[in-house]
């Protein structure tokens, strides 16, 4: 959608629905209780009802009687999904060694792995996010490549690909009948900037960017236009990041899919309610003790009486001694452990595997004990396969936004560079031992299937070629496999 139009309703009705669902994908994300509440008690009133989240609590009455409790296996989720895709910083080269040494400075100024780690933990959990690529030279004398959240976001594709982004923020007013929205609209070669003064759930009307402190320092910054900023370069400063695809609600919109789009809604909740079962069996399985009147500490008028389980002696009490009323009996309740770890462990098993994970990569199915890489792989199979299509989606957007960057940095800040798009390539995901490797490569040698060099590669895959080739030639010196062989030229 272009710059929204006076007075339109506020979100757009054609993304109500989209932002709702966020809006609950969001809620199971944060893991907080009370958003929880919130999400579901506009729900109808057959789910709330079903639903652990859903039932009216009794927290306003007593607050000590609020006993649900949330397991974080939603953020487990997408913090797994991250730690797959970016614990280990992906190959990112140009072809120009000059270029390739600014693209690592500006990489490491931006912090780029901290960045994908916690874009990629937002994108599974919120269908995806945009990369956005700006300026600010009052803040840093290069491009700054940021992350945009997808519930603040309308964009407009054509044939699946994003041709333009509208980025909406809203501003403190200090009134909570007036609300200023920030548009920030990426397109092909300039940035749009309009403020609007509108209400909760309309645009209301644009005004100048001076009307508010935040916006007011971009006023200076606009074109001849007034409305816009050039960026000096074809491309799209922003891209997007679909978390996984395709949209199973709505399949004609090349938008992600959260990765609890299965949807894991319900698994959610019935975790929940399982774990606070759990818990109250240990409640009530508390230790109590069950004494009569006599062993009881009178207060005093309208104080009640207590008992004190640390007094060694009481007063002789008026009980027939073949009576069993001035007895102690502890009460104690049995915890069905077993059962609700069993039923547990259930849910989490189906919900790493509708979520597309192995349930080891959640600490289920292993016996700890050290396993190979080997090992690891196959039982991280399905991890592995979800990783390596989301690491596609990834690798095409920070290819392009870092073109992007190289770009901005020439047009903008003068760096006499030549951009180039680089090439992103993720690594394996599982490192495999040098106990495997050394195994590997000594079949290889009995095969006579692999030359000194390639070995060396094998082993130190990280290094470049003239790197291999020194290593290999030493390694054939001090072996002496590269001696001529005195006997085959021996005449017979």
């Amino acid at each position: 959608m272009p710059l929204p139009a006076d007075d339109t309703p506020w979100p757009p009705p054609e993304w109500a629905d989209h932002y709702r669902r966020m809006r609950v994908d969001d809620a199971w994300y944060a893991g907080d209780a009370r958003r929880l509440a919130q999400v579901y008690s506009h729900a109808p009133a057959r789910e709330r009802r079903r639903r652990l989240w859903g039932r009216r609590s009794t927290e306003h009455r007593n607050p000590q009687r609020e006993h649900r409790l949330h397991v974080p296996l939603p953020g487990d989720i997408a913090s797994t999904s991250a730690d797959l895709l970016f614990a280990d910083m992906p190959s990112i080269k140009v072809k120009d060694p000059k270029t390739q040494e600014r693209l690592d400075n500006l990489l490491d100024l931006s912090r780029a792995q901290q960045m994908f780690l916690g874009a990629a933990e937002q994108a599974a959990a919120l269908s995806g996010v945009f990369l956005r690529t700006t300026w600010d030279e009052s803040i840093a004398p290069y491009p700054l490549l940021t992350v945009m959240q997808p519930d603040s976001a309308f964009p407009e594709f054509r044939f699946g690909m994003l041709r333009a982004v509208n980025f909406w923020r809203e501003l403190a007013t200090g009134r909570a009948e007036v609300v200023f929205r920030h548009i920030e609209r990426h397109e092909p070669g300039r940035i749009v900037h309009a403020l609007y003064q509108g209400t909760a759930d309309s645009i209301g009307r644009a005004v100048p960017l001076t009307e508010h402190p935040d916006t007011a320092e971009l006023a200076a910054s606009l074109g001849p236009d007034g409305v816009s900023i050039a960026t000096g370069i074809k491309e799209l400063t922003a891209s997007y990041v679909p978390n996984m695809l395709p949209n199973r609600l709505h399949r004609s919109a090349p938008l992600g899919r959260s990765d609890y789009a299965a949807p894991l809604h319900d698994l959610f909740d019935s975790l929940d309610e399982a774990w606070t079962s759990w818990m109250r069996d240990i409640r009530l399985a508390r230790a109590r003790l069950i004494v009569p009147d006599g062993y009881l500490r009178d207060n005093g008028p309208g104080q009640g009486a207590e008992f004190d389980d640390d007094r060694e002696v009481y007063a002789a009490l008026k009980i027939p001694p073949n009576e069993t009323g001035g007895t102690i009996t502890l009460a104690q309740f049995g915890i069905r452990v077993a059962e609700h770890q069993a039923t547990c462990e259930a849910i989490v098993r189906q919900a790493a595997q509708s979520a597309g994970y192995s349930a080891q990569s959640f600490g289920l199915d292993g016996s700890g004990q050290p396993i190979t890489a080997t090992e690891s792989d196959s039982r991280d199979q399905r991890s592995m396969v979800t990783r390596g299509k989301k690491a596609g989606y990834w690798r095409h957007a920070i290819a392009e936004q870092l073109y992007v960057t190289l770009q901005l940095d020439r047009a903008v800040f003068r760096t006499p560079i030549t951009p180039d798009r680089p090439t992103v390539e993720f690594g394996p995901g599982v490192v495999e031992s040098l106990q495997s490797k050394a195994t590997t490569l000594e079949l290889l040698s009995r095969a006579t299937a692999v030359s000194t060099q390639t070995k060396v590669k094998i082993l130190h895959p990280e290094w470049d070629d003239t790197a291999v080739r020194a290593e290999a030639a030493a390694i054939i010196a001090e072996t002496g496999a590269g001696a001529p062989d005195p006997v085959g030229t021996f005449p017979m």
